[in-house]
């Protein structure tokens, strides 16, 4: 990263710019923009954020930014295939030790979980009223039967 951040650097410097026009013009902070030239990635949280910084570097500098960008994820695929197996089981352990660590019941943080039940009775009452409803309705609704006595009344009423 050290060779990037010196083209970078060589390049700004040949095209006449000053290190606080460059942060001017590109809104970077100089802390940013120095780290880049002198290839300190380890100042960056985010690698990503840092590919894009310098993909927009190198374009204000008039630079291919493809090329650029292609010469950094070489620098991280070198610097990443380079973690030791002992590093990676260091880490493992610190992982494996925290797993294993007492936890206090006051400390601890609890999942809140979802309660169903309350829709479960909501459901239940919802269909017992509908239900009812019906029934209700159904009976308002039934035309009353036809009584014998007014079935001989009717009879005698034509018969006259």
């Amino acid at each position: 990263m050290k060779e990037l951040g010196e083209y970078l650097k060589r390049t700004r410097i040949g095209n006449g710019v000053s290190i606080t026009e460059a942060c001017e013009d590109l809104e970077f902070s100089t802390s940013q923009l120095e780290n880049i030239e002198s290839g300190n990635v380890r100042a960056f949280k985010d690698v990503y954020e840092l590919k894009e910084l310098i993909k927009l570097y190198a374009k204000y500098l008039g630079l291919n930014p493809d090329k650029v960008v292609d010469e950094f994820n070489g620098f991280l695929f070198q610097h990443t295939s380079k973690i030791s197996l002992e590093d990676i089981v260091a880490a493992q352990k610190r992982k494996e030790a925290e797993e294993r660590k007492v936890k206090s019941p006051y400390t601890k943080e609890y999942k809140e979980k979802f309660n169903f039940w309350p829709f479960v009775y909501g459901a239940i009452g919802i269909v017992l009223f509908v239900g009812i409803l019906y029934i209700v309705i159904s009976h308002i609704n039934k035309a009353p039967e036809r009584v014998d006595e007014l079935k001989s009344d009717i009879e005698e009423v034509m018969v006259l």
